[in-house]
């Protein structure tokens, strides 16, 4: 920027009961802070009692903390989180909006982008590193989309690229302003309860990805990657019923399978942007409206959601009627629950999980295989698979973060996973869990990598 600009940055978190913010947010405020010239302010809704970590947050750097509380909030679903935080964010007036990807409690990576939709404000999401900034522009570089620019005012959605600092021992706290509902002049309909179109009617323990692992050799890999590349992949886990709705609406043909046997009448309609699809609806007044789970489509359905006030249920695995009504089954909690879900609204709106590696197999080193990566490279390069990590493998510097499969990495679905190393944290399985066969090595025994695994070798990695 300009010597003597000044760049006003707002970075909102969730801040979890525990007063934990995802590792997203941590970084989003991070990024901030590295901004030359700009006063960072940051803003989050929930209980009173977070406004002590929003203070002890402040000594990184931030001015200023705004905390929305009010019972009216209570009980807020995406769409009703993004419409109370714009009316707080046109209050405050920053030059950009800074967001995390995702929480790590709804897993869903729709609130910043529904935000900006309600702000009006120009957006670029999963941002990897600021290009160039200044008061009238912004020039990023994502993830999946390479190099984007928008003109402010801005709103981005930062992947997982850095590390939050540390206070100093000198720094001082700033200051905590709370809004109540009446503060930023919010209409109480569209807030909390009623104001969320997306309900969750029930949860329980995701046992979905476990399997029965047969004890293998090294001797027998070959040949069981081999079989396993000739299997059919199950790609979606529908609970096919008698019923059927009228008329599901899918953005390109990724998410179709979703929709057989669920629906009478499938229109697919390949154009991929908010306009075009919201014309879409308009036209066929469908029952549903389903998305694939690549980048671009998680994002054009945010957008359409918060344009049109509908409600999105994110990542969804499985899809079922019941008397009339479509249900959305999707992971939550990291992964540790399952939760049926269904929309007020109609349309319906869905992405389903239809990620696909480029690659029929990926090899994913974690760090128990520390010692052994360049023979999990090499082994990689033999049999013509993508190359992935764990996080901790990542956090230490073994691998890129570009090859995290997990909750704060990637989700994959390849036709064989070999998971080398990795011992099995709920974070990690919830990225692969979709892959046809999975394959753990792992030298204990006990690791939990071998009750998501179909195959499983008992061995430190030796190829």
């Amino acid at each position: 920027m300009m010597q003597g600009e000044i760049m006003k940055i707002l970075v909102c978190l969730r801040i979890g009961p525990d007063g934990e913010i995802s590792p997203f947010d941590e970084c989003a405020y991070e990024l901030a802070l590295s901004v030359e010239n700009a006063e960072v302010s940051l803003l989050t809704m929930g209980e009173i009692k977070v406004k002590d970590k929003l203070l002890s947050l402040t000594r990184l750097g931030a001015k200023t903390a705004y905390l929305l509380n009010d019972n009216a909030f209570v009980g807020s679903d995406t769409l009703a989180t993004a419409y109370a935080l714009s009316l707080a964010v046109k209050k405050i007036k920053p030059d950009l909006v800074f967001c995390g990807r995702q929480s790590l409690i709804g897993d869903t990576a729709q609130t910043g982008v529904m935000l900006a939709q309600k702000l009006n404000f120009n957006l670029i999401t999963n941002v990897m590193s600021i290009e160039s900034l200044d008061k009238n522009s912004i020039v990023c570089q994502t993830r999946d989309e390479g190099k984007i620019s928008a003109k402010t005012p801005t709103l981005i959605t930062v992947e997982r690229i850095n590390s939050l600092r540390l206070p100093s021992i000198r720094s001082k706290s700033g200051e905590v302003k709370v809004f109540s509902a009446n503060d930023v002049n919010a209409q109480i309909s569209k807030c909390g309860l009623s104001g969320s179109p997306t309900k969750v009617l029930d949860t329980k323990e995701n046992t979905s990805g476990k399997r029965k692992c047969k004890f293998i050799t090294f001797e027998q890999l070959e040949s069981v990657i081999n079989s396993s590349l000739e299997k059919e992949q199950k790609e979606f886990e529908n609970k096919i019923t008698n019923q059927k709705l009228n008329k599901a609406l899918c953005i390109t043909n990724a998410p179709k399978k979703y929709a057989e046997n669920l629906f009478e009448n499938i229109v697919i309609h390949e154009k991929n942007d908010v306009n075009s699809v919201i014309s879409k609806i308009k036209a066929e007044k469908p029952d549903a409206v389903l998305f694939g789970s690549d980048s671009v489509s998680k994002r054009v359905s945010a957008l359409v959601a918060a344009k049109m006030d509908l409600g999105l249920c994110a990542d969804c695995t499985a899809l079922q009627v019941v008397s009339n009504t479509l249900y959305m089954i999707r992971p939550a909690l990291s992964g540790s629950v399952i939760a049926k879900i269904k929309s007020e609204t109609k349309p319906a709106l869905a992405t389903v999980r239809t990620t696909k590696s480029s690659s029929n197999i990926v090899v994913s080193a974690g760090f128990g295989a520390k010692t052994s990566i360049e023979k999990v490279k090499k082994f990689a390069k033999k049999i013509s698979a993508d190359l992935g990590a764990s996080r901790k493998c990542v956090d230490n510097g073994i691998l890129p973060y570009e090859m995290q499969v997990g909750l704060t990495g990637k989700t994959i679905s390849p036709k064989v996973y070999i998971a080398i190393g990795i011992s099995g944290a709920v974070h990690h399985i919830v990225g692969m869990s979709k892959s046809a066969t999975v394959i753990a090595i792992n030298p204990d025994k006990n690791a939990p990598i071998f009750e998501y695994a179909d195959y499983g070798i008992i061995s430190e990695f030796n190829l």
